[in-house]
């Protein structure tokens, strides 16, 4: 991937997105061909979403489960930083989806995680995958919390 990449899929224009989602600032390169990406931050969890696009589906144009699973495993995590105060590091110890229905071209994907447990090692959260307000996927995640070295 280049750089004009992303300035291309930064160029797609944020038509429809439901209220209170903004562009998520945090990218990274595996994130980096799916944009545009949004979020919504609240006390509790960073949601994600996006309008899904051909880029985002497998053969049969549904949302490839990768990508689903990828930005439940995003979100979930972000929502565990968010309530363990924002300094923390955190890595997927362990992750577990459901697919329960389709996601098709032109629908808005929205991961809506939740925090279950706060600890000082490890933090344990789930979502449910929608799209259009249907639940297609909802997963579970398990993450270590990686002290800061003195």
């Amino acid at each position: 991937m280049t750089s004009s990449d992303t300035i291309v899929s930064d160029d797609i224009p944020d038509i429809d997105i439901p209220e209170g989602f903004a562009r998520h600032t945090r990218r990274s390169p595996l994130t980096a061909p799916w944009e545009p990406l949004y979020a919504k931050m609240t006390n509790d969890a960073v949601l994600l979403g996006l309008r899904i696009r051909e880029a985002h589906t497998n053969s049969r144009g549904l949302a490839h489960g990768g990508l689903i699973t990828a930005l439940a495993d995003n979100a979930m995590g972000l929502s565990c930083g968010l309530k363990l105060g924002g300094g923390a590091r955190l890595l997927t110890a362990s992750l577990a989806i459901d697919f329960i229905g389709p996601a098709t071209i032109g629908q808005w994907l929205q991961i809506e995680p939740e925090v279950i447990k706060l600890g000082g090692t490890l933090c344990v959260a789930q979502c449910f995958v929608t799209v259009d307000g249907v639940r297609c996927a909802r997963a579970n995640g398990t993450f270590s919390v990686v002290k800061a070295k003195p």
